[in-house]
């Protein structure tokens, strides 16, 4: 990126914000903060009312760019956004996406709708298949609701005790994995923080009471909070290439990390803090896998092998 476009970018990249720290733009456009320091006071010169507070970080008094054309590569990024927003979001973020979408259609060039209007035809995303109807005009709610500090009010359906029961959150934010969406938030009833997947959750209401959200962790803080609860696991299984190739994206499900070509069969390297999901996971592929590490994953398939023969082996008395 050359300086002037730089310098436009970061006009921009201030508008976003109340206030951006230096070590932001430096991140953003992998410069030093002397390059930051420097582009700041160049665009002081060129008339901009950039104000700085000491420890804080930058911001515009009264300015406000005119509306900016987006280059082609930036409307393909935004377009396929929307192709996941589609199909991973729900019905409430969809309607907003695909309004501003069309904002941003109407300004760019004619020949850039064309080239838009092409490619929208060759990109598609396929449909989750546990997507149910009483989820699908949540997650803005609940983004207003984080934004706001609001506590919620909701009725959840808990899968493992088959019953519905009735919180009173604090959110903290909205976390996707598994295939889901989750809200993270600070359970009133249980006194600690809770993982409430959206599309478990019948009913919600925004209460309007605000809490103070200096007492509660952060989503980056709750996530770490996570991972040092649960060490990982560092796992290598050893498969039948025909086997391998079944797998497609599964293997990203239990902490698939890299793998090895060794001829007929492919050496698979997992972190894991769930070793009995991966244990369970593995049993579908029978003697086409040797586990080489760690040894507590091999008692375990032993276990799980074990079981099923007494299972099907008391079956097979009973009938």
């Amino acid at each position: 990126m050359n300086r002037l476009d730089r310098l436009t970018a970061i006009l921009i990249h201030l508008q976003t914000k109340r206030v951006v720290r230096a070590q932001e733009l430096a991140d953003r456009f992998d410069i030093s903060l002397r390059t930051v320091y420097r582009d700041v006071r160049s665009l002081e010169e060129a008339g901009v009312p950039i104000g700085a507070e000491a420890g804080v970080g930058y911001f515009l008094t009264d300015y406000h760019l005119p509306p900016v054309m987006f280059t082609s590569a930036e409307a393909r990024a935004l377009m396929l956004g929307g192709k996941l927003i589609e199909k991973w979001a729900d019905e409430s973020v969809r309607t907003e996406f695909e309004s501003a979408l069309y904002k941003i259609k109407s300004v760019l060039k004619r020949s850039d709708q064309e080239h838009l209007a092409d490619l929208d035809a060759h990109i598609d995303v396929a449909t989750p298949t546990h997507r149910v109807p009483y989820s699908n005009e949540l997650l803005n709610d609940i983004q207003q609701a984080i934004a706001q500090h609001h506590v919620l009010d909701i009725q959840y359906h808990s899968q493992y005790k088959d019953a519905e029961t009735q919180r009173e959150v604090e959110p903290v934010g909205l976390y996707h994995y598994h295939m889901s969406w989750h809200l993270i938030a600070f359970c009133r009833i249980r006194q600690d923080y809770r993982d409430f997947r959206i599309d478990r959750i019948r009913q919600l209401t925004d209460t309007g009471e605000r809490f103070a959200r200096r007492d509660r962790l952060t989503l980056q803080e709750y996530l770490k909070r996570l991972d040092v609860g649960m060490p990982m696991v560092y796992v290598t299984i050893v498969f039948r290439k025909k086997a391998a190739r079944y797998m497609h994206e599964q293997k990203h499900y239990f902490g698939f990390q890299y793998e090895e070509d060794m001829g007929d069969h492919i050496r698979m390297h997992f972190q894991t803090p769930y070793l009995e999901g991966l244990a369970r996971w593995l049993l579908m592929y029978g003697n086409a896998t040797t586990i080489e590490q760690p040894e507590s994953l091999h008692t375990l398939m032993q276990r799980l092998a074990q079981e099923i023969q007494l299972h099907y082996s008391a079956q097979a008395v009973s009938d």
